[in-house]
């Protein structure tokens, strides 16, 4: 059987409006490329026919696959799922909104090559684009949780945790994300700082980024993220994460 080189993992809650698009894409990007893949779509139990639409593209996208979660666990939780199980060499999970296209990948490549274990897309450092900008308030949120990541977790240099758009080799998945244990909204800076705990080296790259504007990040999320990162730094303390 040929390695897969890359695996695409897209987390999908109530996605069916928009996944076959995403998808599309993905699809018309990976099928030009000179080495073997997969595209693994995680529902996390989707209350539309997210799962349907999927399967319904299996004919039409070749090396596609779903995991249909019958219960809402959080994106943290089909993330895991999703980057544990596909098989590739090197793992890239995006958000089903397509807000960062697949065809950034390349700059990834690079990254690897020079022995970086983690790649993550940003949104806040030099040659970035936002091609459609955030509004104002979600700006100004969005600062002021990287300001409590970086407080909390010590990912200090790390200015966008919570871009969707992140690879990973398939030993740094396998050894990290183990030892997750957050589900749902901070999911990305504990990743971060147990890979960052266990000698992992984490690079940024600037992304070309559209924001979606019917994003389901709203405030009481935030709120929840804090909570999230206020556990992180809890595990820390008490060696959760050994």
């Amino acid at each position: 059987m040929l390695e897969i080189h890359l695996s695409v993992i897209i987390p999908a809650y109530n996605e069916e409006k928009r996944i076959a698009k995403t998808l599309r894409e993905i699809h018309k990007y990976l099928k030009t490329q000179n080495y073997n893949w997969d595209i693994l779509v995680v529902s996390d139990g989707s209350k539309d026919n997210t799962a349907g639409v999927v399967r319904g593209l299996s004919s039409e996208i070749e090396n596609l696959r779903l995991i249909d979660n019958k219960e809402n666990h959080g994106k943290g939780y089909v993330v895991r799922q999703g980057l544990l199980e596909a098989k590739g060499r090197y793992k890239v999970f995006t958000d089903a909104d397509n807000s960062t296209s697949i065809d950034q990948v390349e700059k990834m490549w690079p990254e690897f090559e020079k022995g970086f274990d983690i790649v993550i897309g940003s949104r806040d450092i030099k040659g970035a684009v936002l091609a459609v900008p955030q509004s104002r308030i979600r700006r100004i949120t969005g600062d002021i949780f990287n300001l409590m990541v970086q407080i909390t977790s010590g990912l200090f240099g790390i200015w966008d945790t919570q871009c969707g758009f992140k690879g990973f080799t398939k030993k740094a998945v396998e050894n990290v994300l183990p030892k997750c244990v957050i589900d749902r909204f901070a999911f990305d800076p504990e990743i971060l700082v147990i890979a960052k705990k266990m000698g992992y080296k984490i690079k940024e790259i600037p992304v070309t980024w559209v924001n979606d504007p019917d994003s389901r990040v709203g405030l009481k999320n935030m709120v929840k993220m804090g909570i999230d990162l206020l556990k992180i730094r809890w595990n820390l303390i008490t060696g959760k994460y050994r």
